[in-house]
């Protein structure tokens, strides 16, 4: 079956997740992107605590006309350890839709105590009927995914990470997969490095832009691509990614590219102890 901007992904927690997202971040105007990405057949929303931006993307939810139910929404809490039930009520109200489909750990920063806190207590709150129905984390290497399983608790969901041909973070991807746990991807247009060229000769063969061949890229590797812009026009753009296939060749050649952790442009703390 063809690919289209409604395909998704089942989840180890049963949900299907639309394989490609919008993000918000960096983004404090963000309800015309979202107003735009919602129109255009997006059904996958990514904001979080410290991108300040919840209310919005949950007014454009409950603008849209769409069934809630049709739509997934991925936060973040920022606070976690004592103060992970307060955060979890925090985003519950900001975004007002009922529930949240997928909530992350935003990092791995706060030592391994701390982690396993806010990891326990956002099982509390996850699972069918309660008010995130998923829990994962993000910019978790190797070592911290492995810290859960080893406290004998469920692998999350997801993780979320950098990842684009500059930054591949090879070891964690082949852990997730491995372990079944669905990859979201940040930064897949490289924050508009465009030019590359790689980049620009695969873009002139397929006759795509730059932005529309990293997008492809990454669905094509099985990630969740979530890339970002406050442009309407674009976010459309970003979506037109359906009518056709990156080549072996033309993987293997974005492959290439892989830089490992020089290659992130982003935050992307992956290494925090």
């Amino acid at each position: 079956m063809a690919l289209t901007i409604s395909s998704t992904r089942k989840l180890s927690s049963g949900q299907d997740i639309p394989r490609l997202g919008l993000g918000v971040y960096q983004n404090d105007d963000c309800l015309p992107a979202c107003e735009a990405a919602l129109e255009y057949g997006y059904r996958h929303i990514d904001t979080a605590q410290m991108y300040r931006n919840e209310e919005q993307v949950g007014a454009a939810v409950k603008g849209s006309g769409i069934p809630r139910e049709s739509i997934f929404i991925t936060s973040k809490v920022m606070e976690g350890g004592n103060k992970t039930r307060d955060s979890v009520q925090q985003s519950l109200k900001k975004l007002d839709l009922g529930y949240i489909d997928l909530y992350l750990i935003h990092s791995a920063h706060g030592g391994k105590d701390h982690r396993l806190q806010t990891y326990k207590t956002l099982l509390e709150f996850s699972g069918p009927g309660k008010p995130l129905r998923s829990i994962g984390v993000s910019n978790y290497s190797v070592k911290h995914l492995e810290e859960i399983l080893e406290a004998g608790l469920p692998a999350p969901t997801v993780n979320q990470i950098e990842l684009h041909p500059f930054c591949q973070q090879k070891p964690i991807v082949d852990y997730c997969k491995a372990n079944g746990i669905a990859i979201q991807a940040y930064c897949p247009l490289v924050r508009g490095k465009f030019d590359n060229p790689v980049i620009q000769e695969i873009s002139k063969e397929v006759n795509k832009t730059p932005a529309q061949v990293l997008i492809r890229w990454s669905i094509q590797r099985g990630f969740i691509p979530l890339p970002k812009s406050s442009d309407p026009a674009r976010v459309k753009s970003n979506a037109d990614i359906y009518d056709f296939e990156l080549s072996d060749a033309a993987m293997a050649k974005l492959d290439a590219l892989d830089r490992g952790s020089s290659g992130a442009v982003s935050w992307n703390p992956v290494n925090v102890e």
